[in-house]
């Protein structure tokens, strides 16, 4: 945030937006991250003027087939997107109007836009300079944040860290409850066992709701090679969208990622109405190691979108013209 000019004085944080005592009217959300398109797409559908400002890619870190599904759905659904565009400085005219100069990444070509509210979404540091904690051995990192082990010890082994502070953890609140529950227990003698951080379910709430749980397309190929995984998927049309004349046959999507050598599910991604609770349940089997097989013999709940996950036959690739399903 302090890299763009003005930003400090002219800007607003996701946790500000909800304190406005009144609309921030045309507004610019600088970031791609889960944050700025969920605070992007509630602000389109309330009716406001709305505008996404992209660096680069949506949803860094996140299966990309699905993250470009979600910046094209939110695109043809009202939000304007500049792509490929960094913000160079804010400038708050005598009217309380924020001008914002940009520049194309590419071409270099710069413009100018004028908003009522501009709210940055880039990704935030670790707040721990003030708790000096050099005095007690530890060293932070660049972006305050610490390192810990599987124990959530920091280098000083008898002070422990959870949650966003850790390096490399996943920035969820519901992981840093679990980890905090676990250490809890551990300090208590309750039990033994370390926080397991593979196979973490998470939902990205954008008008189409996002959720998944294993590993992505990209990392499934980076791990086991594009040879072994089979990608199974399919689109479908939610039963209640029947009734709504706006919404496409194709916008919602589920795929399933399996290893070709076990038969084992890697991951799964739904988008769709309730990812949500569409994905908690699946997301147990995943962590009991779930077959594809035993995956394909569950019976569907008809007429779900759920029931689209157990029902995925046909291989990605192979079959571009899939006949589209609905609940």
């Amino acid at each position: 945030m302090e890299a763009i000019k003005g930003a400090k004085e002219c800007a607003i944080t996701s946790d500000d937006l909800f304190w406005l005592e009144k609309s921030p009217g045309k507004t610019l959300v600088i970031g791609a991250s889960y944050v700025a398109l969920e605070c992007a797409g509630f602000l389109t559908h309330i009716g406001l003027d709305t505008t996404c400002m992209i660096r680069s890619i949506f949803l860094r870190g996140y299966d990309q087939d699905m993250a470009s599904r979600i910046g094209a759905y939110m695109e043809a659904h009202g939000t304007k997107m500049y792509k490929e565009t960094i913000p160079l400085e804010l400038q708050k005219d005598s009217n309380g109007k924020i001008h914002v100069l940009f520049e194309q990444v590419k071409s270099k070509q710069k413009g100018e836009d004028v908003f009522d509210t501009v709210l940055i979404a880039i990704g935030r540091r670790a707040d721990t300079a003030g708790l000096h904690l050099e005095n007690a051995g530890i060293k932070t990192l660049e972006n305050g944040k610490l390192e810990v082990n599987e124990w959530d010890q920091t280098e000083v082994d008898n002070i422990y860290a959870i949650g966003d502070v850790c390096q490399g953890r996943p920035e969820l609140t519901p992981v840093a409850i679990k980890a905090g529950q676990m250490l809890a227990q551990r300090m208590l003698g309750a039990h033994a066992n370390p926080m397991d951080y593979t196979n973490i379910p998470s939902t990205v709430f954008t008008p189409l709701e996002y959720s998944f749980c294993g590993l992505s397309e990209e990392d499934a190929i980076k791990q086991f090679g594009k040879e072994k995984i089979e990608i199974y998927h399919t689109s479908f049309k939610p039963l209640e969208w029947n009734f709504l004349k706006s919404r496409e046959d194709d916008a919602c999507y589920t795929k399933v990622i399996v290893n070709k050598t076990d038969d084992k599910v890697l991951g799964f991604h739904f988008l769709g109405p309730n990812a949500g609770e569409v994905a908690q349940g699946y997301a147990v089997a995943l962590k009991c190691g779930v077959t594809k097989t035993q995956w394909d013999s569950t019976v569907g709940i008809h007429p779900t979108c759920a029931e689209e996950m157990v029902s995925v036959r046909e291989t990605k690739g192979k079959n571009p013209n899939a006949k589209k399903t609905g609940c």
